[in-house]
């Protein structure tokens, strides 16, 4: 296996499938938050995912000294971390709670818009420095089916997932589902805002 390229502070599987479909190799250190604790700002919710962001990028960092100095344990250069919420009639929505939470969410989201913001914290290593921004994307979800809303809360797939959803997991299992920007925003890390970032050239094609 390739050496890792960055750490990626999150345990989001789909974060690091995004950048490993990009041929980019990935150390996972998830930080110590859960993001159902943390009060959703809903005046500004750009600065609040760049603020999570940062939040969980300082977690991690204060893990990493120990294992930095273990014997052949040299860390990569770049830390990323991110944070991913929805925005729907005035409300910031993170990961649904429980069923009837994911369920409410699906139902106002029907035929309808929502927005999608990404906030993104890549720190270099090596110097302290820190790049914090963030991307959004409006997503358009059509009418679903009764059925599908219930085997789909069921399958509890929508557990962690920001709004309750993965959008491409979605798409793929064939929801009428619309983007407008980058699906991978949606996703939780647009792979071509972060890797200039940390001076990669992206590979593959991306998620699917």
């Amino acid at each position: 296996m390739a050496p890792a390229a960055l750490i990626l502070a999150s345990g989001s599987p789909r974060r690091a499938g995004i950048l490993r479909s990009r041929g980019v190799e990935v150390q996972v250190v998830p930080p110590a938050l859960d993001d159902a604790d943390v009060p959703a700002d809903t005046r500004d919710p750009c600065a609040h995912v760049m603020s999570l962001a940062w939040f969980k990028a300082r977690l991690v960092l204060s893990q990493l000294p120990a294992a930095d100095s273990a014997p052949g344990r040299a860390l990569p250069r770049w830390l990323v971390a991110a944070d991913t919420m929805c925005v729907h009639d005035g409300r910031v929505l993170g990961k649904p709670a429980d069923e009837a939470q994911v369920r409410s969410m699906l139902r106002s989201f029907e035929g309808r818009e929502h927005t999608v913001v990404t906030g993104i914290c890549v720190v270099d290593r090596s110097s302290g420095a820190r790049r914090i921004f963030f991307d959004s994307a409006e997503v358009h979800l059509g009418d679903l089916a009764p059925g599908h809303v219930d085997a789909y809360v069921a399958s509890g797939e929508w557990k962690g997932k920001a709004g309750g959803y993965n959008f491409q997991e979605r798409v793929n299992a064939g929801w009428p589902l619309r983007c407008d920007g980058d699906p991978e925003t949606v996703m939780g890390l647009p792979s071509r805002l972060v890797l200039p970032a940390v001076g990669l050239e992206p590979r593959g094609e991306g998620p699917s």
